[in-house]
């Protein structure tokens, strides 16, 4: 019997490649005749294009033409453009030049004249949102019922706030949680504090460079990913080409933190350029650059007024939250309130915000977006009504940690699955040495002072609905396919797992097939929220189970018997009650072959999403062919 795989160490498939330096990352593939992009961005925040003048950096040898906004697809409303003639922050791609060589297109960059009409710029939110103030962008500061609107707060909003209070006008979202004036009496203390969490950069250590070539109408494109599927996707639903025109490569990312999940505009300039001049085009992002093209998390200026009852319950909890939302916005504070009502289950609870644009670069999910902001925020606050009320830190995480019978999440109080919060509260207080090395906290030892404390931070995970897809081919082994991202986390591997337990195979026997749709993936989940070993465990666990089926049917087929007689493991299919009586995995694919319909991948079943569809066409005859959608 083969050793389950599950609850193993394992040797990750792109080790050797990692640490022998042979992992091709997007920047390190080359392709005959290819030539090179640089990026002209704004040097102003916010401004509109009245004019380019090309013609001293077409003049120039080696220069071969010019990417600009009209060569690029149009954005619908507020979407991030590829290359915009009104750039909304400084930094933002206008152009890019095309030359034989990196340093020529960097030049020729130089000799490009602009005729920029200065705009209005605002990069913090409240000054958006007094009267007068300025916009990000023509037309409005933030979107209400999906529409662009110039919202503002009246100057009494400004002139009544407390000197380092956060001024507080009408929201533009509002929810509430049972009776928050009712848990504010019950309360014994009430703690009101404002604060700011800043906006960061993500700046992984992998750039998001693309290098991009054409043949024959498909496009093939090397880039940086979380999600190598939905990436592919999105590029071909961006460009307007059929799937089946897309090559997306990606097996390995360099960190990507929330930047990278799909959808990144800049990684088509080398798509779209390459299309223009007909030679490969490879656009190298310097860490300048990914200073601005790159992802920054939404900032926060907040407020929040908690009541906590003598045993430190939190009863009321009331959440104000200005968002730096950058050029294109962002939805954190509505998380961030969502994991506060999460991580603390308020007797009662209102949540108000409002999320500005602001002329910055764009910002998107990093870690935990919202949770890791909102808890960062409020830990501390629980630290002090702690220290006020006498009671152990550790006591009051417990008190307000949600459980699986009572907790609830968000204005809906949507149930939850599987909370163990209090259990790894112990289980750290245990490790730790809680009770013991809480004495020591506030002791000075000349200039120094000791401090401990405890902190807790939550997050949602988990989706469901994706597609497995394995084929055991005539040289017996099991090959998993998966469309996620190698985010260097090893879920790109360690996913595949179930479908090897399943099946009884050995793991050595196993290989998995990513990184490139070309090699025909299944319709995966994002790799982000923590989605992924929930999705794409029970996703390969759907098909090994028709792995299985088919196997067992093969076998009865051949060897008589119903397909319940026989069981798998270590490459065989056999009769329960005589082991000897069985065939290889191998001679299974040559039988599934030679059977063609559903055993092959001639036939599927119809609830596959069409891009897993499409790879079991692609994989039709290849041996024995499993796919199912993630039904449990």
């Amino acid at each position: 019997m083969a050793e389950p795989a599950i609850g193993r160490d394992i040797a990750p498939p792109d080790l050797v490649a990692k640490i022998t330096g042979r992992a091709k990352f997007a920047e390190d593939f080359r392709a005959e005749g290819m030539v090179f992009a640089k990026l002209l961005l704004s040097p102003m925040p916010h401004a509109r294009v009245r004019r380019i003048d090309t013609t001293r950096a077409l003049r120039m040898p080696g220069v071969i033409d010019v990417l600009t906004a009209a060569d690029v697809p149009a954005v619908d409303g507020l979407g991030e453009p590829v290359l915009s003639n009104e750039p909304l922050y400084e930094g933002a791609p206008v152009l890019a030049v095309i030359a034989e060589d990196e340093t020529t297109a960097a030049d020729a960059v130089e000799q490009i004249r602009i005729d920029f009409e200065a705009l209005p710029f605002v990069l913090d939110p409240l000054e958006s949102l007094r009267p007068g103030g300025p916009d990000a962008r023509l037309g409005g500061n933030t979107t209400v019922d999906r529409e662009l609107q110039s919202f503002k707060w009246p100057q009494e909003v400004f002139d009544d706030a407390v000197a380092g209070q956060l001024p507080m006008g009408d929201p533009v979202i509002e929810w509430s949680i049972e009776d928050l004036d009712a848990g504010f009496a019950e309360a014994d203390l009430v703690l009101d504090e404002t604060f700011v969490h800043q906006s960061l950069t993500h700046h992984p250590m992998e750039p998001r460079s693309s290098m991009a070539y054409w043949q024959n109408g498909k496009l093939f494109l090397h880039g940086s990913t979380q999600s190598a599927q939905r990436t592919a996707q999105w590029v071909a639903s961006a460009l307007e080409l059929d799937p089946d025109n897309v090559v997306f490569i990606a097996e390995y990312c360099g960190g990507g933190f929330g930047s990278k999940i799909t959808s990144q505009p800049v990684m088509l300039i080398s798509a779209l350029a390459a299309r223009k001049v007909n030679r490969p085009v490879m656009l190298r992002i310097t860490r300048y650059e990914e200073n601005s093209v790159g992802r920054a998390r939404a900032g926060f200026q907040a407020s929040a007024r908690i009541g906590f009852r003598s045993d430190g319950k939190v009863t009321a909890l009331d959440l104000y939250i200005v968002q730096d939302a950058g050029p294109h916005g962002a939805g954190d504070y509505n998380t961030a309130a969502t994991i506060a009502s999460l991580s603390y289950q308020p007797d009662s609870m209102r949540f108000r915000g409002v999320s500005i644009f602001t002329n910055t670069p764009p910002r998107s999910a990093q870690r935990a977006p919202g949770g890791a902001q909102i808890v960062s925020m409020l830990e501390p606050i629980m630290d002090k009504a702690a220290r006020e009320l006498g009671v152990d830190p550790l006591a009051m995480r417990k008190i307000n940690a949600p459980d699986v019978e009572t907790g609830r999440v968000g204005p809906n109080r949507g149930r939850l699955t599987s909370v163990h919060v209090r259990e790894a509260l112990d289980r750290g207080a245990e490790l730790f040495g809680w009770a013991e090395k809480r004495q020591q906290s506030g002791q000075r030892h000349g200039t120094k002072v000791t401090g401990i404390g405890i902190g807790m931070s939550p997050f949602v995970g988990g989706t469901s609905g994706s597609d497995g897809l394995l084929v055991i081919r005539p040289d017996g082994k099991l090959y998993i396919h998966q469309g996620i991202g190698n985010l260097g986390t090893h879920s790109v591997a360690d996913t595949g797992r179930a479908a090897a337990d399943v099946l009884g195979m050995p793991w050595d026997r196993c290989e998995i097939v990513w990184g490139n749709t070309s090699r025909h993936l299944p319709r995966s989940s994002v790799q982000a929220g923590s989605m992924t070993t929930h999705a794409h465990t029970r996703a390969n666990h759907a098909a090994a189970h028709d792995a299985l089926q088919k196997l067992q049917e093969i076998a009865a087929r051949d060897l008589g018997g119903s397909p319940s007689d026989y069981a798998v493991s270590d490459g065989r299919v056999y009769r329960r009650s005589n082991p000897s009586r069985g065939m290889s995995f191998a001679r299974a694919a040559d039988r599934a072959i030679a059977l063609g319909g559903r055993y092959s991948g001639e036939e599927y079943a119809e609830d596959l999403h069409a891009f897993t569809q499409r790879s079991v066409r692609g994989l039709a005859g290849q041996g024995l062919v499993a796919a199912a959608k993630d039904n449990y």
